[in-house]
């Protein structure tokens, strides 16, 4: 077992993917065809939204999602320090400005009462948006969110790219999809390799709103459109109606992603499995992330809290146990600290960034290499 690598996360392509794949490839479209739409349609589906639109890759859905909701230069937007840094910089894409609350410690998502006393402590219209992190796959609350946003007249973004299939329980007892676009203006889901579906890169925005759905589609095509326009024209044309970007997916990588998620179901069944499998193990000997009631946690990661954690990290690495931590507060940056993102109170993330690491979480972990990982966490703490 120790010759060989157990990384913290990793894809599984089955041969059905790999036989899509061929099938598109051999076909009449290798992008702008048939599959793209077919993939919008089944993720929409699966999650209960009404419009889907894929993308090259998560960071493109966050960029156009807050061009399609008009932030402009200057304008303020709240998000979590703990997530990867394309959360925040989606914001400076268009010229925003990032504010960080703090997280709950339990949960590590994004606190509800330090995001309101963020709002709260600054006048009406200061902030435009929240963007709310589904960190680890376990979803936020978002019916506290939409409700202080529609408060404060802002909008809600969920970043939900560890999250496709998970859901919470809103106060009316109605279980609620990420992405599902009930209590959020758009939802962004990743298709990264160690995600729960795997495109090679993608992502996927989800919405309720057509008219945030035909500016996303444009956005997301250098902002031309074509539809509509032959009858007073040729079939050729099409008229550029404002700055857009090539954040396409091709149908390549939407053929493997059909395939992808046909199969996300029984993957959160396993990750759930090894999730309680750690649980049952480091309950009462270490910190892990809380499950609120009538919660489904779609796991894209399991993160313990340990002391020694650099020692622990470097001690699995000798056993070829690859964990990660995730992640670095945003906050922390270099560019960020650079331009004045360091004087917020965010000691539960710094603490949290203290002791975490992220042991091995994918569908495709065996029994024996997850107990092969524990007995060595045991050995090195022994």
């Amino acid at each position: 077992m120790s010759n060989k690598i157990i990384p913290y996360g990793r894809q599984n392509i089955e041969q059905d993917d790999i036989d899509a794949v061929v099938s598109t490839l051999t076909g009449d479209f290798l992008t702008q065809g048939p599959k793209v739409k077919e993939f919008e349609d089944k993720f929409a589906a699966y999650v209960g939204s009404k419009f889907a639109v894929a993308v090259s890759n998560a960071t493109a859905g966050l960029h156009i999602a807050v061009a399609a909701l008009g932030l402009k230069k200057g304008e303020r937007v709240i998000t979590s320090p703990i997530t990867f840094a394309a959360s925040a910089n989606c914001v400076r894409y268009s010229g925003g400005e990032v504010w960080f609350a703090d997280i709950n410690p339990n949960s590590y998502l994004l606190s509800f009462d330090s995001t309101r006393q963020l709002i709260e402590s600054k006048p009406k219209g200061f902030f435009k948006g929240i963007i709310p992190v589904d960190f680890a796959g376990l979803p936020v609350n978002l019916e506290d969110f939409h409700e202080l946003a529609k408060e404060h007249g802002l909008w809600v973004i969920e970043d939900a790219a560890h999250a496709p299939g998970g859901y919470f329980t809103d106060s009316n007892n109605l279980k609620q999809n990420c992405g599902n676009g009930i209590y959020s203006d758009l939802t962004v889901f990743s298709f990264h390799p160690v995600k729960h579906i795997a495109c090679g890169e993608g992502g996927m925005v989800t919405t309720n709103s057509e008219l945030l759905y035909n500016s996303l589609c444009s956005l997301r095509s250098h902002g031309i459109v074509k539809e509509n326009m032959k009858e007073n024209h040729g079939g050729w044309y099409y008229e550029m109606q404002e700055l857009g970007y090539n954040y396409r997916l091709t149908d390549i990588q939407s053929a493997l992603g059909i395939t992808q998620l046909a199969k996300n179901n029984d993957g959160l069944a396993r990750r759930n499995e090894i999730a309680d499998n750690y649980k049952k193990v480091f309950r009462g000997k270490v910190k892990f992330q809380s499950l609120p009631k009538n919660t489904l946690n779609a796991h894209h990661l399991f993160v313990i809290e340990v002391d020694d954690r650099k020692a622990l990290y470097e001690f699995l690495r000798t056993k070829n146990i690859f964990a990660q931590i995730h992640y670095i507060p945003v906050h922390k940056l270099p560019y960020y600290k650079e331009i004045g993102y360091s004087g917020a109170d965010l000691s539960h993330s710094e603490h949290y960034y203290s002791k975490c690491i992220s042991l091995p979480m994918y569908p495709s972990l065996t029994n024996d290499e997850q107990d092969y990982v524990i007995n060595c966490v045991h050995e090195f703490y022994s």
